[in-house]
C-alpha cells in the first residue's frame, strides 16, 4: 500500500526531484501541504463561531480585568459562571477542529513526510552562515547527522507550512 503511494507520488514529483536542487522541492511540497491544511480547516471549521469565541473571549478578558481591578467579588462570580459558558464553547470549536481536521489531515502529513524521506533523509536543505541553536536542538531531538548550521526537509517543509499557512490564514481572514 504504501509502496503504492510512493510510486503515485513519485510519478508526480518525480521530474522535479530529478530537475530542482531540493530547496526547491521541499518548498514547493510545504507550500502545497500548508495551502491543503489551511483550506481543510477553513472548510470544515465553522469559521463564524471560532470569531465569535474570540470576540467573547477578548470581551470576557476585559470584563475580568475590570472586576479584578475594582475588586468587586459579586461581579467576579458572575464572570466565573460566563467563564464556564465560554469553555463550553471552547471545547466545542475544539472537538470540531481535533476530529473533523486533525483525523483527515495527519495521515496525508506522515504520507507525505514518509515519501520525501525517501529522497531527503540526511540532506541539508538551508545552510544558515553560523551555527543556529534552533536547527541544532532540531537535530538532536531527531538524532539527525546534519550539522547546527544545516536545516534538513522536515525543519523545511515545516516551515514553509507554516508561513503559507499564516498567509492564507489572513488572505481568508481565518481566526
Amino acid at each position: 500500500m504504501i509502496e503504492a503511494i510512493n510510486s503515485f507520488l513519485d510519478g508526480i514529483f518525480g521530474p522535479l526531484i530529478q530537475a530542482y536542487h531540493p530547496i526547491v522541492v521541499v518548498t514547493i511540497a510545504g507550500a502545497i501541504l500548508g495551502a491543503f491544511f489551511t483550506l481543510l480547516n477553513y472548510a470544515l471549521v465553522d469559521q463564524s463561531k471560532v470569531k465569535m469565541l474570540q470576540k467573547k473571549s477578548k470581551e470576557f478578558q476585559k470584563k475580568y480585568k475590570e472586576a479584578q481591578a475594582s475588586k468587586d467579588e459579586k461581579k467576579l462570580k458572575k464572570l466565573q459562571q460566563e467563564q464556564m459558558e465560554l469553555m463550553k464553547l471552547q471545547s466545542e470549536v475544539m472537538k470540531d477542529t481535533m476530529f473533523k481536521v486533525t483525523l483527515l489531515t495527519l495521515p496525508i502529513f506522515w504520507i507525505f513526510f514518509g515519501w520525501l524521506r525517501r529522497w531527503y533523509v540526511e540532506v541539508g536543505i538551508v545552510k544558515s552562515p553560523f551555527d543556529f541553536f534552533v536547527f541544532d536542538w532540531f537535530h538532536r531531538m531527531y538524532h539527525s547527522g546534519l550539522p547546527p548550521s544545516e536545516l534538513g526537509y522536515i525543519g523545511w517543509d515545516m516551515m514553509t507550512s507554516m508561513i503559507v499557512g499564516y498567509i492564507l490564514r489572513k488572505l481568508l481572514d481565518m481566526s
